[in-house]
């Protein structure tokens, strides 16, 4: 039988996903930044594939230390924590799991703006406290809302998908009109914030996308506006955005992702027109069995020749 693959691991994984790769691969697992560091310095000759996500990423330093590293794959859509241009420079392939977590990450998106549109956080406390419906400003539809995507990638259009449901009218902005798509294009962020009653980013992360949503973009939303960031905490300034939801120059927001990450967004958390869930859009036992299926797609592709599934 031929040699298992070394193989570092570094984001945390099942016991039971351990073992499927495992079965595989010659299994490194070094989740934590201590784990990490000593697995790269002890065995870093040997590693031919890193398997990582966007948000933990990867170094250029880290992949000096790896001189048979051929392969670096993420294991959800985002990589904008891989050094791309130390993976490039050294010829190594990256692959991601671009679709495995999409239909997840869509649900979330829609749940945290229902919840948010509704109010429905606002509306489970007053009904524990005994408040009754006459005593509470009726919060509007969200059916017929216009509702505007900054980035219609796979997830973008599977939320523009699930808006069609409700009868949404979608509009969205990206560098440039995504050929075939049937909704209305915005040639600028600040016209579909105007457009909008409700703006939700699926937009990637990185240098190039940070704090597009600023305190003039909340502004062109309104007072009558939603917010839900559903991407990368980065494409929010934080601080822009609590001055717009305690000065109700917004309507309310519904986050998955904020900067502080892992830290609680602090602006934010003692606001009642805030929805918060911790990063856990693209977390299900379904979405995370896709991407560990992906990897090994990818890993096999790879060493037997044919190529990654899916390359970044």
């Amino acid at each position: 039988m031929s040699e298992k693959i070394p193989l570092l691991v570094l984001n945390s994984l099942s016991s039971a996903h351990q073992a499927q790769l495992a079965a595989g691969y010659d299994l490194t697992y070094a989740p934590t930044q201590a784990e990490r560091a000593a697995a790269i310095a002890a065995h870093g000759a040997k590693f031919r594939a890193v398997l990582t996500i966007g948000v933990i990423g990867i170094t250029a330093q880290e992949i000096a230390a790896m001189p048979k590293l051929e392969l670096v794959c993420a294991m959800g859509a985002g990589f904008e924590g891989l050094a791309m241009d130390a993976i490039r420079a050294r010829g190594i392939v990256a692959a991601n799991g671009a679709g495995t977590n999409d239909d997840c990450v869509a649900d979330h998106a829609f749940g945290l703006l229902i919840g948010v549109v509704r109010g429905i956080r606002t509306l489970d406390r007053q009904c524990r406290e005994g408040v009754w419906r006459e005593e509470i400003p009726q919060p509007p539809n969200v059916s017929g809302k216009k509702l505007g995507i900054l980035g219609l990638g796979t997830i973008g259009q599977k939320i523009a998908k699930r808006a069609s449901g409700f009868d949404m009218e979608v509009g969205y902005h990206n560098r440039k009109p995504r050929e075939g798509a049937a909704h209305r294009y915005f040639d600028s962020l600040q016209a579909l914030a105007e457009w909008a009653d409700v703006l939700v980013i699926a937009t990637p992360g990185g240098a190039g996308t940070r704090h597009l949503i600023n305190a003039e973009i909340l502004d062109a939303l309104g007072p009558q506006g939603f917010l839900v960031n559903i991407s990368r905490g980065s494409v929010v300034d934080t601080d822009a955005l609590a001055a717009a939801l305690r000065a109700n120059r917004i309507a309310g927001a519904g986050l998955d992702v904020y900067e502080s990450e892992p830290k609680r967004p602090e602006p934010l958390v003692g606001l009642d027109n805030v929805l918060l869930t911790p990063h856990m859009a693209g977390w299900s036992p379904e979405a995370t069995q896709a991407s560990v299926n992906r990897f090994m797609a990818n890993a096999e592709g790879h060493f037997a020749g044919r190529g990654v599934v899916s390359p970044i």
